[in-house]
């Protein structure tokens, strides 16, 4: 596990505070990007290379023999012969080109070209497939180096072209090249997995330390060659303690991270984030000693076909029924939805595709569900959260919008509830940031003195802060992390937003802290172990804070799943 190499730097600093020593910036983040990004290629060897003679070549051979016709000596007589035979035949009969493309960020790509030439000036032309060119010159034998990030994700055809204008002779050769980084296409909220009824499986609950594998690829409209996806991913009908973890499944190594934990008799839901493996399944795990139920919603997917980016914003409040921000005041009333509108509003542009959302109900009167979707959707079957009466629960969504940026949040309770909703991000044509997911790995475990942490539990109203983007990773737009919160002393919630300061110098005062966060991340009560997903921007300095907003102390694990960059 490369988890250590991530914590940047740490500090719990409020008032008088005590701030452990930053780590330096480690590799792990950079590391990650490198291997998800590295992945893809080519290479055309120049035995591959296509030659051709350009049109004037007849007239340059017949000026040069004419140039050697005049009577001279006998020997330039010879030597006119020669040069003339040369012509007829090409000056530059081994001119040829090798070229390979790799890359180390989602959408950029790094050209080595080898050239093959005798010593004749050379114009040089790369055609990167996206309607951009370079246009260079070189000499003779050489070794050309260039990079070029593209816009939107997919596959390009890059071609080299050199020209050799003396001898009228081309040389071509390039190759396919499909940016490692993927885009975001949003789906109507639908079940792919319920053992209970036997959707997707047998109708049989998982077994402990077993899991259940669920179809993605072709499953329900997901195409085929989906590279990631979003799944809402719940468990039921616990008799004990237990978690759940989501992998690519055959052919990859289970993790040692998890995407949700869950207790006896209790309902747990959480987004999840997770590759798609090369036979289009998904696997889940369930890290329990007992048998329980699985519950999987697809609400969008990646591929490598240009569709949504992403734009992380810090997270801001749009809905709060207790206030009447965003919807009527008063609890949301059973069996019935608002809608409420987020293209437009509060920096969201309009024309945005979808919506990333961390969706909270509160003070509910009786046990049910919410359900988010497009505003111009039906209320679908698949669930984002489960509840029981008076409980606090929070869960990441990602929900498509309607061309009027409205969604609409439903209420699956037979009583009302006050439903709390915040924004931290959206997915739009315009917006750049493609998705590399990571082997996901562990940056922070309070209750270790491990990942460059010093030890003692995450105190009272108090923040950490980790920075993530080292130097080498550019083009940094987020982190999609797993926060659990656990062995809680009381009630509270954890806020999580990028840093407004750079980490501190080793040794120099702790920065400050910056304004207290508004919004909830994940809820949690005494005695409770709690998971959310988190698609986090580190800001303008690397850097994220991560808020204890209780009055008792907890312990707090972090994971992290990919990032979202658009170079």
């Amino acid at each position: 596990m490369t988890a250590a190499l991530v914590a940047a730097g740490l500090g719990i600093i409020p008032g008088t505070a005590q701030a452990a020593d930053p780590v330096p910036v480690a590799a792990g983040v950079a590391e990650a990007i490198a291997k998800a990004s590295t992945s893809e290629g080519f290479h055309s060897p120049a035995d591959r290379t296509i030659r051709t003679t350009l049109p004037g070549a007849a007239a340059a051979n017949g000026k040069a023999n004419a140039k050697t016709a005049a009577p001279q000596t006998a020997s330039a007589a010879v030597a006119a012969a020669d040069a003339g035979a040369a012509a007829d035949a090409g000056a530059n009969p081994a001119l040829a080109v090798d070229v390979s493309g790799t890359s180390y960020t989602a959408h950029g790509i790094e050209l080595t070209t080898l050239i093959t030439s005798a010593d004749f000036a050379l114009g040089v032309v790369i055609d990167w497939g996206d309607g951009k060119t370079d246009t260079v010159t070189a000499q003779g034998n050489a070794e050309l180096h260039h990079s070029h990030t593209y816009d939107k994700s997919g596959e390009y055809q890059v071609k080299v072209t050199v020209t050799d204008t003396a001898n009228a002779v081309q040389a071509v050769n390039g190759g396919a090249f499909l940016t490692p980084g993927s885009d975001f296409t949003p789906h109507t909220p639908t079940r792919l997995l319920d053992t209970r009824n036997g959707t997707g499986a047998p109708a049989v609950k998982v077994p402990g330390l077993g899991s259940a594998r669920v179809k993605v690829a072709g499953n329900a409209a997901v195409p085929a060659g989906v590279t990631a996806v979003a799944l809402n991913v719940t468990v039921t009908e616990t008799v004990d303690s237990g978690y759940v973890t989501a992998w690519p499944g055959a052919g990859y190594e289970r993790p040692g991270t998890s995407n949700l934990n869950y207790t006896a008799g209790r309902s747990v839901p959480n987004l999840v984030i997770v590759p798609v493996g090369e036979d289009g399944y998904v696997e889940l795990y369930n890290g329990g000693p007992e048998p329980v139920d699985l519950i999987a919603d697809v609400t969008g997917y990646f591929t490598r076909a240009s569709a949504g980016g992403y734009t992380s914003m810090t997270p801001a409040r749009f809905v709060d029924t207790r206030e009447g921000l965003g919807a009527p005041r008063g609890r949301l009333a059973a069996r019935s939805a608002f809608t409420t509108r987020i293209g437009g509003l509060q920096g969201v542009p309009p024309g945005i595709t979808a919506v990333a959302l961390n969706v909270t109900v509160t003070e509910p009167e009786g046990p049910g569900h919410l359900t988010a979707y497009s505003g111009d959707g039906a209320v679908p079957t698949a669930s984002n959260l489960n509840f029981v009466p008076g409980q606090t629960v929070a869960n990441a969504v990602i929900v498509p919008v309607a061309a009027d940026g409205t969604i609409k949040v439903f209420n699956g309770s037979w009583m009302p509830a006050h439903v709390v909703v915040d924004v931290v991000g959206y997915y739009s044509k315009d917006s750049k940031a493609a998705f590399l997911p990571f082997t996901p790995f562990r940056t922070l475990d309070t209750r270790v003195e491990a990942y460059g942490w010093p030890g003692g539990r995450f105190r009272a109203r108090e923040y950490i802060t980790q920075g993530f983007t080292p130097e080498a990773a550019t083009g940094v737009e987020a982190y999609v992390l797993n926060t659990t919160v656990t062995e809680t002393g009381g009630t509270g919630y954890l806020s999580v937003a990028p840093s407004a300061y750079p980490l501190p110098a080793e040794g120099a005062p702790a920065a400050p802290a910056g304004p207290r966060p508004g919004s909830s991340t994940l809820n949690w009560t005494a005695g409770a172990t709690v998971p959310n997903l988190v698609q986090a921007s580190d800001g303008d300095h690397g850097v994220i804070t991560f808020w204890n907003q209780g009055y008792q102390d907890t312990d707090l694990v972090l994971d992290v799943f990919g990032v979202y960059q658009s170079k």
